[in-house]
C-alpha cells in the first residue's frame, strides 16, 4: 500500500507531513518508556523482520496480490510507540533506497501504514486481552484479529485521505469499496503472519513480547479432589544473555533468508492499491519517483543482470541497512531514556 508521488495534492500531503512528524517524535518519547536492554536490540530486528516480510507478495485474488503492513506486529511485539518508529523506519528505507513510496508522500504513508496500522491494532489488542483469559493461545487470536482489522483501516484511512486530496475526479465510493473489499482479504494473510510470528516468539522467549507482558498461568494443586491455585514460587531467574543473542541471531537469519531467497518466489501481480489505482484511474497523475535512478530501485541491484541474484542482493542490502539504522535510533532512545533516569536530586528525606 505505497503511495507514490502524484496520487494526493501538495497541500494534503504537506499536512500528513506536519501529522507524521508529530507522530514520529510523540513516538520517540513515548519508546523511552517500552524500551530496555533486552528490547531495544528486537525493535531494530522488527524493522528488518518487516521490511523482508514486505518483499514477500501473496496472492489474494485474480491479478492483485497484498504484502504486510507491519503495523500489528510491531506494535504487539514491541510495543506501539516503537512500533509506529519500526515501520515509519522501513517505509523511509524503502522511499529512499528502493524507490517504493513517493519521497513526498512519505507523510500519507507514515500516517496510514505506521500510525493507522499500529493505533488500530493494538487498541484492538489490548482490548481483546482484557476479555480473553490471559494465555498464550488468548495473545495469538488477539494479534490475528488485531492485524485483520488493521489492513483495511489503513484502506478506509487512505480512501478518505483520497476524498480530501486525491489529484484525480473519481467517485469516492467507487474508490473505498474497491480498497476495502481488496484490503480484507489482504488482512487474512497480514492475520496469518502477525499471528505465527507472534505465537513463535511467545513460545520461546514470552518476556520479550510487550504485548504478552504480566502473562502467567497460575499453577494449580489438587488438594482433597478440588484444583487450587499453588503458593507463588520464587521469581525465576532471568533468562540468560546467551538466549537473547540466540533469539536475535536466529530473527535476523531468518530475515535474511526471505529477502534473499524466499522473495524471488513472490507474486508478481501489484498490490491492492496498485490494482486499484489502475482499475479507478487514481494513477492517472502518478509521478516518477525522485530516486528512480537510485542503483537499488525496485529492489535490483544496478548491473546485475541475473534476476534472482539481483533482487537477493538488494534484499540482504535492505535488510541489513534496516536493521542498522532500527538498531542505532532504539539504542539512541534507550540511552537516553537511562540517562533520564539517573538520579539528579539527592535529597534522601523520607
Amino acid at each position: 500500500m505505497h503511495v507514490p508521488d502524484g496520487f494526493i495534492n501538495a497541500p494534503t500531503s504537506a499536512v500528513t507531513g506536519v501529522v507524521a512528524a508529530g507522530a514520529v517524535a510523540v513516538s520517540l518519547r513515548g519508546a523511552r518508556r517500552e524500551l530496555d536492554e533486552r528490547t531495544a536490540p528486537l525493535a531494530g530486528l522488527v524493522a528488518a523482520f518487516i521490511f523482508a516480510v514486505q518483499m514477500l507478495n501473496f496472492p489474494v485474488a485474480a491479478g492483485t496480490s497484498g504484502h504486510l503492513l507491519g503495523g500489528a506486529l510491531a506494535a504487539i511485539l514491541v510495543g506501539p510507540y516503537t512500533g509506529v518508529l519500526c515501520v515509519s523506519v522501513v517505509l523511509l528505507m524503502q522511499g529512499i533506497l528502493f524507490a517504493d513510496g513517493g519521497l513526498t508522500a512519505l507523510g500519507v504513508n507514515i500516517t496510514d501504514m505506521a500510525i493507522v496500522t499500529t493505533v488500530v491494532a493494538y487498541a484492538l489488542f489490548r482490548g481483546l486481552v482484557k476479555v480473553l483469559p490471559r494465555t498464550r493461545r488468548s495473545i495469538t487470536v488477539a494479534s490475528f484479529v488485531a492485524a485483520l482489522v488493521s489492513v483495511p483501516a489503513a484502506a478506509l484511512a487512505f480512501t478518505f485521505l483520497y476524498w480530501i486530496g486525491g489529484t484525480t475526479d473519481i467517485a469516492i465510493g467507487k474508490v473505498a469499496t474497491a480498497m476495502i473489499g481488496v484490503h480484507v482479504l489482504i488482512g487474512i494473510g497480514e492475520a496469518a503472519i502477525t499471528a505465527l510470528t507472534v505465537g513463535a516468539v511467545i513460545a520461546v522467549r514470552p518476556d520479550l513480547v510487550y504485548g504478552a507482558r504480566g502473562l502467567r498461568q497460575p499453577l494449580k494443586l489438587r488438594v482433597n479432589g478440588e484444583l487450587v491455585d499453588a503458593p507463588d514460587a520464587e521469581p525465576a531467574p532471568a533468562p540468560a544473555a546467551r538466549s537473547h543473542r540466540k533469539v536475535w541471531i536466529t530473527g535476523l537469519v531468518t530475515s535474511l533468508v526471505l529477502a534473499g531467497f524466499v522473495s524471488f518466489y513472490a507474486s508478481a501481480n501489484p498490490d491492492g492499491l496498485e490494482k486499484v489505482a489502475a482499475d479507478k484511474g487514481i494513477d492517472e497523475k502518478a509521478e516518477e519517483h525522485a530516486n528512480a535512478d537510485s542503483p537499488l530501485a525496485d529492489y535490483g541491484v544496478e548491473d546485475i543482470a541475473n534476476a534472482r541474484v539481483s533482487g537477493g542482493l538488494a534484499g540482504v542490502i535492505g535488510v541489513g541497512v534496516t536493521v542498522v539504522a532500527g538498531s542505532a535510533v532504539f539504542w539512541a532512545v534507550r540511552r537516553r531514556r537511562s540517562d533520564d533516569a539517573s538520579p539528579t536530586n539527592t535529597d534522601t528525606t523520607v
